[in-house]
């Protein structure tokens, strides 16, 4: 088994962690600006998702909910969520961690929007979404089934 989707914890571990995704990662993706700006020591309310592999944090993802009207876009309800960084190690990719996190978002059964980075395009049309608004740059995927779990 891959691994199971947790909500990481905000601390000092986990900023050690994703210090990691920096070294090896691509800037656009960091998330330590991110952390640093929600740091409260173990906050329970964390918006970061992320998945261990051999006790190591190998995939991760900024997830939000958000209450916005797109006037362009009627199909999506104002409450919707949105994956605002999502990468996985080099070393761990094409192993289906990516596809974990984003069935992890999936099980809200809520509206997800996304904004793909660094050629990605192409897993994002495999994990079902769609570009909306005439814009090639936000991609959006929508439930067909009613919400059945809580984000913390």
């Amino acid at each position: 088994m891959l691994g199971t989707v947790e909500n990481l914890k905000i601390n000092f571990k986990t900023m050690e962690e994703f210090n990691i995704f920096k070294e090896f990662g691509l800037q656009e993706l960091s998330m330590l600006e991110e952390i640093q700006m929600n740091f409260v020591e173990d906050h329970t309310d964390s918006p970061f998702y992320g998945i261990y592999y051999g006790g190591k944090l190998v995939a991760r993802m900024c997830l939000y909910m958000r209450e916005e009207t797109f006037e362009q876009e009627s199909t999506i309800p104002k409450t919707h969520l949105e994956i605002w960084k999502l990468e996985v190690l080099s070393d761990y990719q094409n192993k289906g961690f990516g596809r974990i996190l984003v069935d992890y978002a999936k099980s809200f059964h809520l509206p997800i929007i996304t904004k793909p980075r660094v050629k990605s395009h192409d897993f994002w049309k495999r994990m079902g979404f769609r570009t909306f608004i005439d814009d090639e740059t936000r991609f959006l995927w929508i439930p067909d089934e009613e919400l059945d779990q809580k984000i913390s």
